[in-house]
């Protein structure tokens, strides 16, 4: 199906592209899952650091976000101080060809 079928459903919410967007949409979420891709594990700090002009506030809630959505894998080890690492789950690595294919449209069309 393309998305001019989806057009007479009304809300585009309610549609396969308008869950794709409220999973992966906004300024943070794509980024974030390129860094786990490129690096994963990793700490909340050291995805703090990669991504620079991110607060720590939306750093929190974007992966929050991200796990409730079965796209972020939260794994915290019980021990002083406290150590959690970020990985993606098997649903986020079906998506790295999307956004792969992204890239690519970004290098084509960059300074065109």
């Amino acid at each position: 199906m393309s998305m001019a079928d989806y057009k007479e459903k009304g809300n585009i919410q309610e549609t396969p592209f308008g869950y794709t967007i409220s999973v992966i949409g906004g300024k943070w979420k794509m980024l974030i899952i390129y860094l786990l891709a490129e690096n994963q594990p990793v700490r909340f700090n050291d995805l703090k650091r990669k991504i620079g002009a991110i607060t720590f506030k939306t750093l929190s809630s974007q992966l929050k976000e991200l796990e409730a959505d079965g796209i972020v894998r939260r794994k915290e080890y019980p021990q002083i101080p406290p150590k959690v690492e970020y990985s993606l789950t098997h649903k986020a690595e079906t998506l790295l060809p999307v956004l792969e294919q992204l890239c690519e449209w970004g290098v084509k069309n960059r300074n065109n």
